[in-house]
């Protein structure tokens, strides 16, 4: 008892301090107030439209999220922040999330954006080509199923996809996305609260230049050799090598007795694999005298290397918006509980009383659903075969009279 107290003290001085840039739970109907979709971004008929549901399944109907509703539709939807986030202040940056699959979902984004733009952002008009800071979450299509970490770097003014895949869920319940962006140059990504990958930027993405080059001034001498095997210049093909054929006429084969020269023509006996036929012959290799091994280039410390300190400064003028810009065939994902903050004790605290909360009876109504289902479709099963039993006796009854 005396440890869960200082677990809970401790746990509360550290989130004593959080700012929370941005929070959103979805269950009050000004949520459309809070945020607006983009309708200038694409056609009215090219856009798919957003409800607020608990889902199918859930531990209460009160608590609900933003749902995708129509198929093959883009999804353009973004709200102001709280608070304007700076990387100057030199703080963790903590993004959170749910995301809950219901559909089943063969084809479709479900990751969520950090956005700059202050009052100049142009939420009507948010959509794909819009600069952002951060792009994070699931996205599966396919066989390609993965959690996008991709932050924007204003040195090279492009958007830096992680190097190596990070996995996401996909079955049909909710999970838990957390990105953390510190300002040592690190990151880490949570999945229901478990890290799944943490390591350094310069190593995960391509923040920097190669620490080393090939030397330029280097190149491989002309008489190096790096051929390991030469053919063997005493080994000689062999007298009369290719006289011999691929197939020969079985030995063991004879004539039928009923067969007619006359009709049937003179036989042959039929052919069969050569045993002594080896295939085209090649000269015996040996081991180069000369070789010299594979050639390795010098390599010279690059002159345009240099560490950046300000790799983690996603949001160096300031990230002021949050939103989702995705492309779903398969509509049905739902959004909920996100959080943007400094503190991923703040972002923890807030999944305990949501994401965790709910988890568990969520579950619960999830298996109900499906058993009920599996059910539903073996009754289904035996009453069309029964159908099917009925209409066979009853041609065969027809047949009799």
């Amino acid at each position: 008892m005396k440890f869960a107290l200082l677990a809970a003290a401790a746990l509360t001085g550290s989130t004593a301090n959080a700012e929370i840039y941005f929070k959103e739970q979805f269950n009050d109907d000004g949520w459309k107030d809070r945020w607006t979709v983009s309708s200038d971004w694409k056609s009215k008929s090219e856009l798919g439209e957003w409800t607020n549901t608990a889902g199918e399944w859930y531990a209460d109907e009160s608590d609900k999220g933003i749902k995708t509703t129509n198929d093959a539709r883009f999804y353009g939807l973004s709200a102001p922040m709280a608070k304007t986030f700076k990387s100057s202040n030199k703080k963790d940056l903590v993004i959170q999330y749910s995301v809950k699959h219901e559909q089943k979902i063969d084809c479709g984004g479900a990751y969520i954006k950090l956005l700059p733009g202050g009052k100049k952002f142009d939420s009507k008009k948010f959509g794909g080509d819009t600069p952002y800071g951060v792009m994070f979450g699931p996205d599966i299509c396919g066989a390609n199923k993965r959690t996008h970490v991709i932050f924007h770097y204003d040195k090279k003014d492009d958007n830096l996809l992680i190097k190596k895949d990070v996995g996401c869920e996909t079955d049909q319940l909710s999970h838990l996305y957390t990105l953390v962006l510190r300002p040592d140059n690190t990151f880490e990504v949570f999945v229901d609260n478990k890290s799944v990958r943490a390591g350094k930027l310069e190593d995960e993405f391509d923040f920097l230049p190669e620490k080393e080059i090939k030397d330029p001034d280097q190149s491989k001498p002309d008489d190096w050799v790096d051929v390991k095997e030469i053919v063997d210049p005493e080994d000689v093909k062999p007298e009369g090598y290719d006289d011999i054929p691929e197939e020969i006429p079985d030995p063991d084969a004879t004539k039928p007795d009923d067969w007619d020269d006359e009709d049937d023509g003179e036989w042959e006996a039929p052919m069969m694999d050569n045993p002594d036929y080896k295939g085209p012959w090649k000269p015996k290799m040996i081991p180069n005298p000369d070789y010299k091994g594979p050639w390795v280039h010098p390599m010279i410390a690059n002159p345009e290397y240099s560490y950046d300190d300000n790799m983690y400064a996603v949001c160096k003028d300031g990230c002021t918006h949050v939103g989702f810009e995705l492309w779903q065939v398969k509509s049905g994902t739902i959004f909920d509980d996100i959080i943007v903050t400094d503190s991923l004790e703040e972002a923890q605290k807030f999944a305990e009383e949501t994401f965790f909360k709910k988890k568990d009876g969520e579950k619960t109504m999830f298996e109900e659903a499906e058993k009920k289902r599996r059910e539903e479709e073996a009754q289904a099963a035996m009453d069309e075969e029964e159908d099917f039993d009925m209409e066979d006796m009853d041609m065969m009854g027809g047949d009799e009279f």
